[in-house]
């Protein structure tokens, strides 16, 4: 399993991004998949996960931030709306997948004016 995050970058206060992520290989589906963001000096905290029928966020995100995937493929999706300074963080894309838990490389959201 091998999962490839993208869509981050430079945005303004009050601006949108969306990340994407792929889960590759053949054979399997990612039951679960989420994001995950990271700060330095800090663990990574959970920002959204999905199962494709249910939702999860962290308190800071909900009503900002929605997660998607598409149901038929190993895809996720984070659209992150009303970005804020403090969103600013490496965000990961991960999935559990029979017993072991995978991560994507990271993609940087910097969130400034």
């Amino acid at each position: 399993v091998q999962l490839q995050a993208s869509g981050g970058g430079l945005v303004q206060p009050g601006g949108s991004l969306r990340l994407s992520c792929t889960g590759s290989g053949s054979g399997f589906f990612l039951n679960v998949m989420g994001w995950y963001c990271q700060t330095p000096g800090n663990q990574r905290e959970l920002v959204a996960r999905t199962d494709g029928f249910s939702t999860n966020y962290t308190e800071s995100v909900r009503g900002r931030f929605t997660i998607s995937r598409d149901s038929a493929r190993n895809l996720v999706f984070l659209e992150m709306n009303s970005l804020k300074p403090e969103d600013t963080a490496i965000y990961y894309c991960t999935a559990p997948f029979r017993g072991n838990t995978y991560w994507g490389q990271g993609t940087l959201v910097t969130v400034s004016s």
